[in-house]
């Protein structure tokens, strides 16, 4: 199967080599297209965002190499979007300064809207999550997740991202302590946010392969029960490895295309120059 990667991540963000070292890589792998994803630049200080005076720098970098490799593959320039209600950026300022091939919307920081801080509910220390649930939610899971989930069908509603990333990436240093994904007000929230999504917007969920190679999750972003919902509701599905390194571009796919063929998936979403396409998961 010729395969993408919509989900990369360079050294212009938190990942760790140049572009053109994953475009080598991909060319490796037999991929017909690689898509650049660097985290958008935030309101305030962190270290994994490209950085406001480094956004030209970068889209222009990934349009030359684009050029370059045009021969070999098909290399696409997007952002990973963060949604934070009322501190982050329009998605639809951002597609127009870099002419963006396609968007990726994230929930990484859920915002209480009665505290100043944000839960960080990513990065890899599980801590950070714990200290995060006790300061901005009193200690109780049930109201932090719900926050989480509307925040992302707030996004869904006013951004219209192409790609919504990770969906249940509140689940990963949770590791069943807090809750189970078996409760069911934590089913409900899910099923609520994928009618939202199936009903109310246009956009693709990604199948997102990182946790699993990267021992953070059990399961890929989404899990398999929330896989056999969004089947369940014909909602468009990608394939993603969020890729930091060259090396990652291809972590776990095979398991996540056995996946999806035992669901009953038959196609993921790509995209080209024009927009999206479809290909068959054979």
């Amino acid at each position: 199967m010729n395969l993408f990667n919509l989900h990369t991540h360079s050294r212009f963000c938190d990942g760790k080599e140049e572009p053109e070292e994953y475009i080598k890589q991909a060319i490796e792998l037999g991929y017909h297209t690689l898509g650049f994803s660097s985290h958008a630049p935030v309101p305030f200080e962190n270290n994994f965002s490209l950085k406001e005076e480094e956004m030209e720098e970068y889209f222009s970098t990934i349009r030359a190499l684009g050029d370059k490799y045009k021969s070999q593959i098909n290399i696409l320039l997007s952002l990973e979007i963060d949604f934070i209600p009322g501190i982050t950026k329009k998605f639809s300022e951002f597609s127009k300064e870099g002419n963006l091939d396609y968007t990726i919307g994230g929930v990484h920081l859920v915002r209480n809207m009665e505290k100043d801080k944000l839960w960080f509910i990513d990065g890899s220390k599980q801590e950070t999550y714990d200290d995060g649930l006790q300061k901005l939610f009193k200690g109780h899971i049930r109201n932090g997740v719900e926050a989480y989930y509307n925040q992302i069908i707030e996004m869904v509603a006013t951004q219209k991202p192409d790609i919504i990333a990770h969906l249940d990436k509140i689940k990963m240093h949770n590791k069943n302590r807090y809750f189970t994904e078996e409760e069911g007000w934590y089913k409900d929230l899910v099923w609520k946010t994928l009618k939202f999504i199936a009903d109310e917007s246009n956009c693709i969920v990604e199948v997102n392969t990182r946790g699993l190679y990267k021992k953070r999750s059990d399961t890929f972003f989404p899990g398999p029960a929330i896989l056999e919902q969004i089947h369940h509701l014909k909602i468009p599905i990608t394939l993603s490895a969020d890729a930091h390194q060259p090396h990652e571009l291809n972590g776990y796919y095979e398991e996540a295309i056995k996946l999806m063929k035992e669901i009953g998936f038959k196609e993921l979403v790509c995209f080209d120059k024009k927009g999206r396409i479809k290909q068959q998961i054979n």
